[in-house]
């Protein structure tokens, strides 16, 4: 990776992944959240810090099954485990005073879950939202399937142990990241944040009121 753009250069990409659960005619419900934070140094992306936690579903949404045998998640697990209330709050006090880009793999779910949860990660849902789909989409066009799972085979990364949870995944998305941006680079197609930017469908930025500098920062 050797994008140059001053720009790039002082973002944090934070990599974020939930697992959640779908209840019928409601709208994803988040059990698990990860994130992992990369910056830019000499060329690559270094992690800089990283957030793991389980989340306690309301009461009137049950594991199911399917749940469990998809994701190894259990009702026991999640019961002594802070509401998303309070796992998103600390998520977003952890956040990082830079500049940052959320980056998911097929981003919907996680722009969902993060909207809804608006009220209590405020700062969180101001950053522009990068997706790993699109920027495929955009870099190796004509494949057959954009899943993660065949982005993964496409470019020879290792399945990992626990895909389908969240860190498992948000790591492997972070190594996706890191060959999709080497790509568009070396093809001198994607030199500039700006770049990246319109590749990958970010929504506009957003303004946060949200106080800087008050909390202990995670990443």
């Amino acid at each position: 990776m050797a994008v140059i753009d001053p720009r790039f250069d002082e973002t944090t990409f934070i990599v974020i992944d939930f697992e959640g659960l779908t209840p019928a005619g409601r709208p994803a419900e988040p059990v698990e959240v990860a994130a992992l934070a990369l910056r830019p140094e000499r060329g690559r992306l270094v992690e800089t810090g990283r957030f793991e936690e389980l989340i306690r579903p309301p009461a009137d949404v049950p594991v199911t099954a399917m749940d469990v045998r998809l994701k190894g998640i259990t009702e026991r697990m999640l019961a002594s485990r802070a509401p998303a209330s309070v796992v998103m709050a600390r998520l977003d006090a952890g956040l990082p005073a830079s500049p940052c880009r959320l980056v998911a793999h097929h981003a919907s779910t996680e722009a969902g879950i993060i909207a809804r949860q608006a009220e209590h990660c405020p700062r969180l849902a101001a950053i522009p939202l990068l997706d790993t789909l699109r920027l495929a989409k955009a870099t190796v066009p004509g494949l057959s399937s954009y899943r993660l799972d065949s982005l993964l085979a496409h470019y020879g990364i290792p399945q990992p142990a626990g895909r389908h949870r969240a860190m498992p995944d948000v790591e492997v998305t972070a190594r996706l990241l890191v060959r999709l941006l080497a790509d568009g680079e070396r093809d001198g197609r994607r030199r500039t944040l700006l770049e990246l930017d319109m590749a990958a469908g970010v929504r506009p930025e957003r303004s946060s009121s949200a106080p800087e500098g008050e909390q202990p920062c995670l990443f």
